[in-house]
């Protein structure tokens, strides 16, 4: 199956920009006194977000891939 170059771009631009929103997200969780509990340990506010914030880029990255082999092959 070949996909047109067209969407082979919107391909890559959805992977390129899941790959940079989710980093800077991923920082301000961190940082969230929401994350970590008295004794320093992380929370459910933490894993979920880690689990999110994976999954996504781990998807855009895929994503990503998706649309450079289309676009090249």
């Amino acid at each position: 199956m070949s996909l047109p170059l067209p969407l082979a771009l919107v391909l890559i631009l959805a992977g390129v920009w899941t790959l940079i929103v989710w980093p800077p997200f991923l920082r301000r969780i961190l940082a969230d006194p929401r994350a970590r509990d008295e004794s320093g340990r992380a929370t459910r506010f933490m894993t979920v977000h880690l689990m999110l914030i994976s999954t996504s880029m781990v998807l855009g990255l895929a994503t990503a891939i998706i649309g450079i082999r289309a676009a090249i092959g």
